[in-house]
Parts: C-alpha cells; sequence; structure tokens
C-alpha cells in the first residue's frame, strides 16, 4: 500500500520560498505500468486543483499558474518528491498535497480525480 507523507509548509511573506517534501513508500514498479506523482493544492472554499506533476522515469508538467516560480523533483534514491517554490504570492496559500497513481495508460497529470493514493497534507500560508 502506497503511504505519502508531507513535510515543509509554513507561513511566508510574498515573494519568500519554501520547499516541500513528500515521503514516499510503498510503491511496487512494473515495466507495464505508468507512474504518476503530483503535488496539489486547495485553497479554502476553493476546489483542488494539480501544482505541478512528474511522470515517472521523468516528464514534468506545471500548471500555469506556477510556471517559472515552482519545480518539482524526484530523488528516486530516498523516495522523496519535491515541490520548490520560489517567488510565493497570497494566492498560492493553501494546503498542499502530494499525490501518485499507478495506470495502465497516460493519464491527465494535474487532474486530482485520477490520482488514488493521498497524503494529509501540509499548510501553506503566504502573507502580503
Amino acid at each position: 500500500q502506497v503511504q505519502l507523507v508531507e513535510s515543509g509548509g509554513g507561513s511566508v511573506q510574498a515573494g519568500g520560498s519554501l520547499k516541500l517534501s513528500c515521503a514516499a513508500s510503498g510503491f511496487l514498479f512494473s515495466p507495464y505500468r505508468m507512474y504518476y506523482m503530483a503535488w496539489f493544492r486547495q485553497a479554502p472554499g476553493k476546489e483542488r486543483e494539480g501544482v505541478a506533476a512528474i511522470a515517472i522515469p521523468s516528464s514534468t508538467v506545471d500548471a500555469d499558474s506556477v510556471k517559472g516560480r515552482f519545480t518539482i523533483s524526484r530523488d528516486n534514491a530516498r523516495n522523496t518528491l519535491s515541490l520548490q517554490m520560489n517567488s510565493l504570492k497570497p494566492e498560492d496559500t493553501g494546503t498542499y498535497y502530494c499525490a501518485s497513481v499507478r495506470t495502465r495508460g497516460s493519464v491527465p497529470p494535474l487532474d486530482p480525480t485520477r490520482f488514488t493514493s493521498w497524503g494529509r497534507g501540509t499548510q501553506v500560508t503566504v502573507s502580503s
């Protein structure tokens, strides 16, 4: 069973940086499956939205709202997914979730309905 545990959230002023980490365990890799890991966020009263995703072995996609500011990466040796967030804005505030899915084919990498394993989330607050 896949387990995902996020860390690294906090409070920061606009223009600052934070790095989120997601410790992953329980993956059973198969050459016949595709894997995605992604970061999603949810602000109060809003729907959960995709932030950035990485397909395994390696290709990435970022939401337009974070392009040029956020970078997703994966450390294979440590089974860790990271999200480096720079030039943070107040609208980046929310609970950030790490998620993963194992599929037989490609999926929209920023669609939360396609992901099956989720962490509990870590709070990011950006003040103006």
